[in-house]
């Protein structure tokens, strides 16, 4: 099965680099293409806004064509647009993105509970 996964990423270093610890905040996410439990090929895009507002981001992503994302946190506003979206959302993914990727790939993704930051609504949390 080929899926194409979008992962927020700290820099630009793609599978080298660390993932950003909320999605919303990330300048830069990785494009990873793979299939049949291997990574095809991998592409950082800087995120083109330098502000957003609510279903901006799940909507640029949708546009890269991403069938995943994952991330370590997520409102859940975000997390109702990729649902609407047909995306699927994984959070709890930390680490090295090459690590989270491979987990994914092999389906036994270590992912750690998070709990959304006071006042930022009800968190949310899906396992992979």
């Amino acid at each position: 099965m080929k899926k194409k996964i979008a992962i927020p990423t700290r820099g630009t270093a793609g599978l080298e680099d660390q993932v950003e610890e909320h999605f919303g905040r990330a300048q830069h996410y990785a494009l990873i293409n793979v299939e049949d439990g291997k990574i095809l090929d991998t592409q950082v895009l800087d995120v083109p806004f330098a502000e957003h507002g609510p279903g901006d981001l799940p909507n640029w992503i949708h546009a890269q064509g991403a069938d995943a994302v994952l991330a370590w946190g997520m409102g859940p506003s975000a997390v109702n647009f990729f649902d609407q979206l047909g995306i699927e959302v994984v959070t709890g993914a930390t680490g090295p993105v090459r690590d989270v990727i491979e987990g994914y790939i092999r389906d036994n993704l270590e992912t750690i509970e998070w709990v959304e930051p006071e006042g930022h609504g009800q968190g949310h949390k899906h396992q992979h």
